[in-house]
């Protein structure tokens, strides 16, 4: 009996040279160990691969695109005690300056030099690394790696219940999905420059698979079904043919859904969580390879064949029962699902996921979001992908209404309804359940995941800021860049709540260069410290406003400076990476001793423009064992030591582990399609931020292992209406260049009737007013005594400083039980 397998595809190279699809294979049987399936060449993460090249528009600037550089040694070493300066003390810049020092006479140079030689002939000098450390991270993907979109809801009523938004959004994300495919979407562009477009050929069809050696990723270029969940429980069907055009029309796709929806309610929820084996997905990743094997071992079992269908789909529909009441419930909905335990049964939407593929959720209510496996994906691809089907919905139901309306697609599917069913192949569009054989230890395992994720989920907290007061518009009409300004609000906010600045991420999309990723921008420097000290003290507004000024200005630059991939973080990580290849090719036993290939505690989203992330993670050595300093280890180490068998210097030096451990994790990420996006904190004692700045209005979405959430929520919102009192004060004594008629209303004390405010003010969370009171304080700590604080703050720190399967002849069997559509 035949089972539709996938696998990868051929590199980038040889898809060039070839010019010949990729090869697939028909296995009679489902392999026990995934390292079965593929060869050494095909177990190489995406780092090897290529999308197959057809003539179109996608993929046509991809060989013009430049590679992304290597920055030079020297200029790299400057910028990494740049960033780290504002973080230590003055002791701890000197150990930094003489490990930095050390690390350019000795090991740096020759690292540098094998870097450069390794990445003769690659498309990338990071690309594997950073697969490498993705795929080697054996912890949850759940708030640790995984990211969300929640998407505004459809403009059109209608349309905002369940099924019916669903059948929408499947349908406009087939049509990316066949443009994507016919090469007939347009490539991303950046000031008339095209950006890289090989990661929309690892969007769809994808499948994170793990195995006792790390994670890999594989795909099936040629899937045509999706996959449905519902209340935990797995249904497939076809919606394209072999030409990957769209065989289902919009009514016959909400005909399927509301057949499993309701076929779903005929278990009793509490009876199909015990069935839920989409929890196991959110196991740690070597307990999860296990149970595969499990779920894989017996021959007689359908098990094997119910794994292949749900690896091998488009993408996964999560449709949840329930309707999250606020916007901080929809974004951890949408993150990592709801926890709720009935009877000693967990029945929450945490069971209702499948976290190694791209997920799309709709509620009960239609509020709807994208999950997604960020492997081989940033933020920024994922978002042109929301963004195009949500216009899409808006499009087609314009042209419901004129049928002279524009389209979104270069070319569309023919009409389903006008087809010869003949012509769609050898498909299935009949839902079918999948009926998995629940041995007692895939029972056992999936009691003790469950478990494990009501832990992780309950340990973790959401809140949101949706701020009408202002946005782009205003931010750029005072001169300053949104993102370096919204930035700035987030230092100086954290510093009101804790008095001190740490270490702050941002990714910068680096898609200008052929398989460029993302750099991480240190948000946190000399200019931002100076500005929040500032800012909190007693000073006039013109000296705190120069201070802003100051700061976005320095982040600006280094903004710039890394879309040219021209920061340090990726630079000294592939350094670090090229010491251990070394170490381990070397076979030494003085290498680290917790030493490992990829970072264990990394950040949880990236993406990028200014900077865009959805998340991704940092990557980051494993901790340098302690040393007593660093004079003594260069004058111990100038005899003695083996080359490049000791950590060099630089990454033994504590200023490192300070570098790679991200207390602020941010992204900037978003457009009209979005309410919210968002990841879990990078570490234990961290935030993980995703904002999105929009026209009028910033949209802010913050987590952590619950400290003080909300309070950073309420800061940051007074630090946002104290900016503009601060910003306009200094305005108006310079001219403010307003109409006379603002002018005059501002200035006259109107008393007659009640300010009438938008229906959004009314009724938004934490919504800050157009027009703010002067006197309002910040964060609960009123301006008078601002400066007090800050004399509290210096003697604080005067008395301690701080330490440093394509199918067998177009034939396939309908695997599980098959849905009757008679009374519908």
């Amino acid at each position: 009996m035949a089972v539709r397998t996938f696998t990868m595809p051929k590199s980038l190279d040889e898809s060039l040279a070839s010019q010949q699809p990729p090869n697939l294979h028909v296995d009679q049987s489902f392999p026990h160990n995934v390292d079965a399936t593929y060869s050494r060449s095909e177990r190489e993460p995406l780092a090897s691969h290529g999308p197959k090249r057809r003539p179109g528009i996608t993929y046509a600037a991809e060989d013009k695109l430049p590679k992304l550089p290597i920055p030079e040694l020297e200029d790299t070493c400057r910028k990494y005690q740049a960033v780290l300066a504002p973080l230590q003390n003055r002791r701890e810049q000197e150990d930094t300056a003489a490990a930095v020092h050390e690390f350019l006479k000795t090991d740096g140079p020759e690292l540098q030099a094998r870097l450069k030689k390794y990445a003769t002939g690659k498309t990338s000098y990071i690309e594997q690394f950073w697969y490498d450390s993705y795929l080697n991270f054996d912890n949850s993907v759940v708030l640790n790696l995984n990211p969300f979109f929640l998407l505004e809801d459809d403009p059109t009523p209608a349309r905002n219940n369940q099924v019916t938004r669903a059948a929408s959004l499947v349908i406009s994300s087939l049509s990316f999905v066949r443009a994507v495919r016919q090469e007939e979407l347009p490539p991303d562009m950046l000031k008339g420059t095209p950006l890289c477009m090989y990661q929309y050929s690892r969007l769809f069809s994808t499948a994170r698979i793990p195995t006792e050696n790390g994670c890999q990723i594989a795909q099936d270029s040629g899937s045509r079904h999706v996959v449905v969940l519902c209340k935990g429980q797995f249904y497939w069907f076809d919606v394209l043919d072999d030409n990957s055009d769209i065989i289902m029309t919009e009514k016959d796709l909400a005909l399927n859904l509301q057949v499993i929806v309701d076929d779903a309610e005929q278990t009793p929820i509490q009876e199909a969580a015990k069935g839920a084996l989409g929890v196991l997905s959110t196991e740690n990743r070597k307990v999860w390879a296990g149970l595969r094997d499990v779920l894989t071992r017996d021959e007689s079992s359908n098990n094997a064949e119910c794994l292949s269908i749900v690896d091998s789909a488009l993408f996964v529909l999560c449709l949840d029962y329930t309707e999250p009441r606020t916007g901080a419930e929809l974004c951890g909905n949408m993150l990592c699902g709801t926890s709720e335990v009935v009877k000693g049964v967990q029945i929450g939407t945490c069971t209702n996921r499948w976290y190694d593929k791209m997920q799309i959720i709709v509620c009960k209510n239609g509020s709807a979001g994208i999950n997604f496996e960020h492997t081989g994906v940033d933020g920024h691809t994922v978002l042109r992908m929301a963004s195009d089907v949500y216009t899409d919905t808006i499009l087609r139901f314009a042209k419901s209404i004129n049928g002279q309306a524009p389209s979104l697609w270069t070319s569309t599917s023919p009409d389903p309804s006008k087809r010869d069913p003949e012509s769609f192949g050898n498909v299935s569009t009949t839902p079918h359940k999948l009926e998995w054989d629940m041995v007692p230890e895939l029972s056992t395992a999936l009691r003790f995941a469950e478990t494990r994720l009501a832990d992780l989920i309950q340990q973790n907290e959401f809140e949101i800021l949706e701020f009408a007061g202002y946005g782009k518009n205003f931010i750029t009409s005072m001169g300053f860049s949104p993102d370096a300004f919204v930035q700035m609000a987030f230092q100086a906010a954290y510093y009101g709540l804790y008095g001190r600045v740490e270490n702050t991420y941002e990714p910068a999309m680096t898609k200008v260069f052929l398989h460029g990723r993302t750099e991480a921008i240190r948000a946190a420097t000399v200019e931002s410290t100076e500005f929040v000290k500032t800012f909190w003290a007693d000073h006039e507004a013109q000296r705190k406003v120069d201070a802003l000024k100051k700061a976005t200005q320095k982040h600006t630059a280094l903004t710039k400076e890394c879309a040219k991939a021209l920061g340090q973080d990726r630079h000294l990580y592939a350094l670090y990476c090229v010491w251990q290849r070394a170490v381990d090719e070397e076979g030494a036993e003085a290498a680290s001793s917790n030493g490992c290939s990829s970072p264990v505690d990394g950040s949880a989203s990236d993406t990028g423009v200014t900077s865009q992330r959805g998340g991704s993670i940092s990557p980051s050595p494993p901790r340098s064992p302690a040393k007593k300093s660093v004079n003594n280890t260069t004058s111990a180490s100038a005899s003695s030591r083996t080359p490049l068998q000791q950590m060099p210097s630089l990454f033994s030096d504590p200023g490192y582990d300070r570098i790679n451990t991200t207390i602020i994790s941010t992204s900037n990420c978003g457009n009209p399609a979005l309410r919210h996006f968002g990841f879990g904190p990078s570490s234990a004692d961290g935030f993980g931020i995703g904002y999105i700045i929009k026209d009028d209005s910033i949209s802010v979405c913050i987590s952590s292992k619950h400290r003080q959430t909300r309070r950073f929520v309420d800061s940051l919102e007074a630090y946002f209406v104290e900016i503009k009192r601060l910003l306009r004060s200094v305005k108006k004594g310079q001219g403010t260049g307003r109409s006379r008629v603002r002018e005059s209303e501002g200035e006259k004390k109107v008393g007659k009737g009640r300010v009438i405010k938008s229906e959004g003010q009314a009724k938004g969370e934490h919504q800050a007013p157009v027009e703010e009171e002067e006197d309002e304080g910040l964060g609960g700590y009123g301006f008078f005594d601002a400066g007090m604080l800050l004399q509290a703050l210096k003697a604080s720190q005067e008395e301690k400083e701080r330490p440093s399967d394509k199918v067998v002849g177009n034939a396939r069997r309908a695997i599980g039980k098959k849905l009757r559509l008679s009374e519908y």
